[in-house]
């Protein structure tokens, strides 16, 4: 019976249940009769994987092929009483077999008619020959207890067979299409075939929107023009609503080239043919329901240069026009407006600002207000304040697109090899809230700049070195606070970064939201760019800790760190080198000491720019004065009876006045001279680390 059974049940799909609580198809490829289980096999990441689960976990799930209660008796076909007494719950097949079995044997052992009886009874009628009587008897049986749901997985192989047939014929067509002699033309059937065995499930708008407090998204581009064109590859395959996979090119000793599929899961994963209005409902438009109620949201797109992030914020583009209707920024707005309709916040009173401010290279700059440059500060309640920052009233969402029009019209930006106008600075645009002149709540949109940017800390170039430092420097920042916020730690490292520093209300606030859109370009040519994307984007979402790390961490956690850092990194003082030292040790495994060093160079070098450039200011003014009054003496010399005394008295003060001044100042500029060269020393003997593979 366990072989009938066997030629029966294998073969079948069968719903399985994963240790991780997934449930998905699986084949059954063999039976186990001694203990009353099955194998069954799965492809998962272009591998082949099996487990052996028992027939009760099967039937649990698979109440289709779960067996009858009793074996049904045939009236035309009589059993032998042993055979009648057994009643077991075997599947359907079997109990066919039974019954057909049975009367094989009992036609089989019927007793000839002796010679004398034969003359005195009737002939016995026909009888059909017993294999015919089998196969009919089969027959009958499984056309009468075939259940609808044994057909409907028969119709689902079927059409299972004659898609992978059709998908096979589609893969000969297109191998015939394509030039064979194309670099990478091994690769990229391997991709072909790899997505063949997949069973896609993208993201649509039918699908729930959950809440979270930290929303981590993917979102991939499709190929630009300029990948099209040098025919780079698309590895980026986006299988469902929240897995992205990457396949890597990879080759072996013996030059024999391979994939590598690496695999990512986030909480929503956007293709190619997602829209802005797509990504802005499972992310931003979630959030902006928070800044009515009082709390700090933040949306911000990462990803290297040319990925999408200012499409996806700023809106689309082509060539210098823009269409800032379509990106996030003005998406948020709107409903913004329309929120402020409704009659439960209507009855607030709330009036609406914007502002718009880059920073560059340690460095804030008012997009609103002809890039002045503005002060960052804490005031006695230790509250941060970007000091001269412009904050426009805004009416309705054309208000708002004529703010986003004028910012992004002078933002920094410079030509790279992926992008033409690449973004090297950080624009945050905000939308404030307020009652009767009081914050009541914040929304703060941020365009990264490109994360590749941050890895060149070595360049020959100063200003190339440092602004890659600050990215570098702010991205580890932000996913460290990000993460703080997740796991409620006791301390934000919110001073090691100026894009930290003004954020702080954002990762401080009890009731504080985050999102974070990692945008991917999708061609070869950007897997390694890509990969650290991914994997960034995945550290920050690592949000699960056990309850005794969090306790520990409560417990004063945060100060034996320090004090554990202050052997490794050495003496520190201030609240900013504390934090630039918590940052390297939270993320030693990309931080060196010698790049923790640099870091601090580079730190003090902008800090110190800072005192030169106030300093020379005040001696500008003090000059201005000094000339009015050196002036005043000049013109009290043409008397013909001036106070010669007098005179020099006046004289010999503005001079030591001078002096003691420009002193002081020349002191500050051979100290700045000197940070300067400590800067490019450090640069020298960087040995940055790679991030550890996932």
């Amino acid at each position: 019976m366990a072989g009938m059974f066997g030629k029966i049940f294998v073969g079948i799909y069968v719903e399985i249940k994963r240790s991780d609580g997934r449930i998905h198809q699986a084949m059954v490829t063999s039976l186990h009769e001694d203990n009353e289980s099955v194998t069954v096999e799965w492809i998962e990441n272009g591998d082949t994987k099996g487990k052996e689960i028992d027939l009760e976990s099967i039937f649990a799930l698979n109440p289709d092929v779960a067996p009858d209660e009793e074996i049904p008796q045939s009236p035309e076909t009589p059993l032998p009483p042993s055979s009648v007494a057994k009643t077991s719950k075997v599947p359907k097949v079997l109990n066919c077999w039974s019954v057909c079995s049975s009367a094989a044997a009992v036609g089989t052992t019927r007793a000839r008619p002796s010679q004398h009886s034969q003359a005195a009874e009737p002939p016995p009628p026909a009888i059909t020959p017993q294999p015919a009587l089998n196969q009919a008897l089969i027959q009958q049986q499984n056309a009468r207890r075939k259940s609808n749901c044994v057909k409907e997985v028969e119709k689902l192989q079927e059409k299972r067979e004659k898609r992978r047939l059709q998908q096979q014929e589609l893969r000969e067509k297109r191998a015939q299409e394509v030039d064979v002699n194309l670099p990478n033309y091994e690769i990229m059937c391997m991709i072909r075939d790899f997505r063949a065995s997949l069973d896609y499930r993208p993201l649509t708008t039918n699908d729930m929107i959950e809440e979270h407090r930290i929303c981590v998204c993917v979102r991939a581009r499709p190929l630009n023009k300029k990948e099209l064109t040098v025919k780079d590859l698309d590895v980026i395959t986006i299988p469902s609503k929240d897995v992205v996979m990457v396949h890597e090119p990879k080759q072996k000793v013996d030059l024999t080239r391979y994939l590598e599929n690496q695999t990512f899961r986030f909480d929503y994963a956007f293709d190619e043919n997602s829209t802005n209005e797509m990504v802005y409902r499972f992310t931003a438009q979630p959030l902006v329901e928070t800044i009515f109620e009082r709390g700090m949201a933040t949306c911000f797109a990462y990803g290297q240069t040319g990925s999408g992030k200012t499409h996806t914020m700023g809106g689309d583009f082509s060539g210098k026009n823009q269409d800032c209707s379509k990106g996030i920024y003005a998406l948020s707005a709107r409903d913004v407006f329309l929120m402020l309709k409704k009659p439960n916040y209507k009855k607030l009173d709330l009036q609406v600002f914007a502002t718009f401010f880059e920073i560059y290279s340690g460095k804030v700059f008012d997009l609103l207000n002809r890039k002045a440059k503005l002060r960052v500060l804490e005031d006695g309640k230790q509250q941060v304040q970007v000091v001269g920052l412009q904050e426009r009233e805004v009416k309705c969402t054309e208000d708002v697109l004529k703010l986003i029009e004028v910012g992004n019209s002078c933002r920094t930006s410079g030509q790279t090899s992926a992008n033409a106008h690449s973004s090297r600075s950080h624009a945050v645009f905000q939308i404030i809230l307020r009652r009767r002149g009081k914050m009541h709540g914040k929304f703060s949109l941020i365009d990264l700049a490109g994360n590749e940017r941050g890895a060149d800390t070595s360049s020959a170039d100063r200003q190339t070195r440092l602004e890659g430092a600050e990215i570098n420097k702010s991205l580890l920042a932000l996913k460290e606070c990000i993460r703080a916020l997740g796991r409620n730690k006791p301390h934000t490292p919110f001073r090691a970064s100026k894009l930290t520093q003004v954020l702080r209300d954002s990762f401080i606030g009890e009731n504080s939201r985050t999102c974070m859109i990692a945008t991917i370009s999708p061609g070869m040519a950007s897997c390694e760019n890509t990969l650290n994307t991914l994997r960034y984007a995945n550290r920050v979402k690592e949000l699960t800790v056990d309850s005794a790390a969090v306790m520990e961490s409560h417990q004063g956690g945060h100060i034996n760190q320090l004090e554990v850092l202050e052997a490794q990194w050495g003496v520190g003082s201030s609240p900013q080198r504390d934090d630039l030292k918590l940052l390297c040790e939270q993320n030693e495994e990309e931080v060196s000491p010698q790049l923790f060093t640099f870091h601090e160079a580079v730190s003090q070098l902008v800090e110190m720019e800072e005192q030169v450039l106030e300093d020379h200011r005040v001696v500008f003014q003090e000059s201005i004065r000094w000339l009015e009054d050196e002036k005043v003496l000049l013109e009290m010399t043409e008397e013909v009876d001036y106070d010669v005394e007098s005179y020099a008295t006046q004289l010999e003060q503005i001079l030591d006045q001078k002096i003691d001044i420009l002193t002081e100042l020349r002191d500050k500029v051979k100290s700045f001279r000197c940070t300067l060269q400590e800067e490019e020393q450090a640069s020298k003997q960087i040995t940055p680390k790679r991030p550890r593979a996932l």
